[in-house]
């Protein structure tokens, strides 16, 4: 009952996420089609193409498949440099979350269905996805790229060769690092411990953590810094800060969980907002000090 009381959270995501997003691929794609319309042909074709699988696959339902289409295309045009390839853009990242937590959703899924936590075999909904996605795709927008450029906040080596994307990396990164953590940690991280107790609790129950868990989630954090770090030519930098971002909104993820999504006050599709948006700021953070005068850059 308190959880469909909290619906209205998940639909404030939605709305925060898809129509921004939606936005960015029309204008975006506008602006490609005028320069270089292969770019908008590829980012528009191969994001159908993977809502189309991910459906096939019920990974998601059709409407959190068309979600993650627009974010997916948002992300690409947003990371799309001269001279243009695809694979030397978000897609790389983008499709190694999608395959992370496809896979860690399957492993050990009688043991999760014993539980009662597997997830529905439906796939995720739109708001699950938006939840997960959306952040990265809100801060690699290219306005929002553009104004966090032009504060004072960095120097120009901080955000060299593509500026500011280890945040929105940051943000992808941290939602394979929790699917993964949370869907591993249920088969093989035994019995889990409460993050602010450390007293031992049942599987599945929010705030809990594991070893075994953790370290699977920031082995899938890594995946992607790396994957979005090698795609996007970001250099050690890129990986180190999406990495590290990624592994605070981890642990900032079971922190919600364990405080305010357990009294009822989040729901899940908030704390994984949230906890992405965490994952960025804690990057964002980062650069900020690497840029600072007393780090010895200028």
């Amino acid at each position: 009952m308190a959880k469909a009381k909290l619906i209205w959270q998940s639909k404030l995501v939605l709305l925060l996420v898809l129509p921004f997003a939606g936005a960015g691929v029309v204008l975006q794609g506008h602006w490609w089609a005028t320069q270089v319309a292969s770019v908008t042909v590829w980012a528009l074709g191969v994001s159908v193409l993977l809502g189309i699988v991910v459906m096939w696959l019920r990974a998601a339902t059709p409407s959190g498949a068309f979600t993650g289409a627009v974010i997916a295309a948002s992300l690409m045009f947003s990371t799309s440099v001269f001279p243009y390839q695809p694979w030397r853009t978000a897609l790389i990242p983008v499709l190694a979350v999608s395959l992370l937590a496809h896979i860690a959703t399957r492993v050990g899924r009688g043991t999760k269905e014993r539980l009662g936590t597997a997830e529905t075999r439906q796939g995720r909904s739109a708001s699950q996805v938006a939840a997960n996605l959306g952040v990265a795709a809100l801060v690699c927008d290219g306005f929002v790229q553009s104004w966090l450029a032009d504060t004072n906040w960095f120097t120009r080596i901080t955000v060299a060769p593509m500026p500011l994307f280890a945040v929105g990396l940051a943000a992808l990164a941290e939602a394979a690092a929790d699917t993964v953590s949370s869907e591993i940690g249920q088969v093989l991280g035994g019995r889990p411990r409460m993050i602010t107790t450390l007293r031992v609790v049942d599987p599945g129950i929010d705030g809990g953590i594991s070893v075994a868990g953790t370290l699977a989630g920031v082995g899938a954090a890594a995946i992607v810094a790396l994957a979005g770090t090698l795609a996007l030519s970001g250099g050690s930098q890129m990986f180190w800060v999406s990495g590290s971002g990624a592994i605070f909104g981890l642990l900032f993820d079971s922190l919600l969980g364990a405080t305010l999504e357990r009294r009822g006050w989040l729901n899940n599709d908030m704390v994984n907002f949230l906890s992405t948006a965490g994952a960025a700021g804690f990057a964002m953070g980062v650069l900020a000090l690497l840029g600072h005068p007393g780090t010895g850059q200028s």
